[in-house]
């Protein structure tokens, strides 16, 4: 079980079970919307529990969770959980649109 936030504790979450996908998305869109890299994994939609509010932080406007229609599974945000996760990242995704003023050198798998 893993327990998380936003920054003010407005939205707080649970997920339960094994948590797939950890990853780092270099899409334009997560690094729009977080700022730079968004980390993530990914549970069935029935392993997510919004335990306080729910959706996107209305005092800072967190960008917690994503989810593909029809998927069955949301991601969230890895930097919301609480405490030691013992998760750890798998791969790159999306590194086409890797911005130009960092580079990826942890050795680990880079999907375009």
């Amino acid at each position: 079980m893993h327990k998380g936030s936003c920054l003010c504790g407005a939205v707080q979450f649970e997920v339960s079970g094994g948590v797939a996908g950890v990853s780092v998305c270099h899409c334009s869109q997560c690094c729009k919307q977080s700022g730079h890299l968004w980390a993530s994994g990914f549970v069935p939609d029935a392993a997510l529990t919004i335990t306080r509010e729910g959706g996107v932080c209305g005092v800072f406007g967190a960008f917690l969770f994503w989810r593909k229609p029809g998927q069955g599974t949301t991601s969230f945000s890895l930097g919301s959980l609480d405490g030691p996760t013992g998760l750890k990242l798998q791969k790159h995704i999306f590194v086409a649109d890797q911005g130009d003023y960092y580079d990826i050198s942890d050795g680990l798998v880079q999907e375009q």
